[in-house]
């Protein structure tokens, strides 16, 4: 078709103006390679709480450990079934130049080098099922998850850690060896996900990590399983030689355990510490203050005082009260919720000494 009408001018372009316009356009193609560099990485993508070891509520260290317990730091479990007695403690031996200021530190005070069957040695770490949704357990879209810590120990050998669902009763494992005696080294296990098992959306424990030290027989016969299967005692720690238990002279160090989904481990996700703090303080609170009572009478002339907690918590708690004074009865902690609990009792001029109280939530 002919053009119809006046025809457009073109306007020509010098070589000063043509050069200015491949600049141009170089400078938005390397703004757009600098911008796709800098994206924020996704927060909170490390599913386990304090895997820096930052925070430690109860003490900074406990000695005389034979059996389970949550001590020194939050969040990290110590299970000892008639394995060995155990000091466990915060340290300041990190890996060089990474960015950690604490670790775990599992020290060795009473040896038993021939493990009863059912002994064992776990360090455990309990995941809430409303946390873990994201990960699409229980459809074919199921995500894999990544493992990364750096690790730490005189011992050299294979440890085991199992992905365990407490839902289903499902166990998947993974291995990790320490190549060099007292050296930290940085280890990554990848997780398959569960494409048959869905996890529950509450707020008790769905999967879990263990991290195998030591076991006996009954743990030991079997084979780590490479994929989710019904739970077998003999899978646990079949992979693991580390024996940890065996000598008082043995210790085993951990930190920046981080498992988020992909499968690559990302650079460790370090929190503010007031952030790290109010995650640890949904499962465990200890006051380290006193509390004086105000005087709040209830209709039988008792004292009668509510403590709001710092944050909600997992569920209502089990109340602990420190050493009390001024008191002719009670005090009593009662109604614990999420959200805080009540103190009741009779007296004049209360108070109880540091901690206030404790309140324990823990998986």
């Amino acid at each position: 078709m002919p053009f119809i009408g006046n025809k457009p001018t073109a306007i020509p372009l010098s070589a000063d103006d043509l050069e200015d316009n491949i600049i141009s356009t170089a400078k938005i193609q390397d703004n757009a390679v600098t911008a796709a560099k800098y994206i924020e990485p996704v927060p909170f993508r490390n599913i386990i709480i304090n895997g820096d070891m930052s925070i430690a509520q109860r003490s900074t260290s406990e000695s005389s450990y034979t059996s389970d317990t949550y001590s020194t730091v939050d969040r990290m479990k110590t299970r000892v079934g008639s394995l060995g007695t155990w000091t466990i403690s915060q340290s300041t031996d990190v890996p060089s130049g990474q960015g950690f200021a604490k670790s775990l530190k599992w020290d060795c005070t009473t040896a038993d080098a021939s493990p009863s069957a059912s002994d064992f040695l776990i360090l455990e770490h309990k995941i809430e099922g409303q946390n873990l949704q994201y990960l699409k357990y229980g459809t074919s879209s199921a995500e894999t998850v990544t493992l990364s810590f750096w690790v730490k120990s005189n011992k050299t050998g294979t440890g085991q850690v199992n992905l365990r669902d407490y839902d289903n009763n499902k166990l998947l494992g993974g291995t990790y060896t320490i190549s060099s005696a007292n050296t930290w080294e940085k280890k990554t296990i990848t997780y398959i996900g569960n494409t048959s098992d869905t996890l529950d959306n509450d707020n008790a424990v769905s999967l879990a990590l263990e991290f195998w030290l030591d076991s006996g027989s009954d743990y030991t016969g079997g084979t780590a399983p490479t994929a989710w299967e019904t739970r077998d005692q003999t899978d646990r720690n079949a992979s693991g030689t580390l024996s940890l238990g065996d000598n008082t002279a043995n210790d085993w160090y951990i930190t920046g355990i981080q498992l988020e989904a992909g499968t690559t481990a990302s650079d460790f996700e370090f929190l503010p510490v007031d952030r790290n703090m109010s995650r640890c303080q949904r499962y465990y609170i200890k006051l380290n203050s006193e509390i004086y009572g105000n005087n709040n009478y209830d209709g039988t002339n008792n004292l009668q005082n509510y403590y709001m907690f710092r944050e909600l918590m997992r569920a209502g708690p089990t109340i602990t009260v420190g050493t009390a004074h001024g008191w002719s009865s009670g005090p009593t902690a009662a109604s614990a919720t999420s959200d805080g609990f009540r103190i009741y009792g009779a007296g004049n001029n209360v108070y109880i000494d540091p901690p206030g109280y404790i309140a324990d939530a823990e998986l």
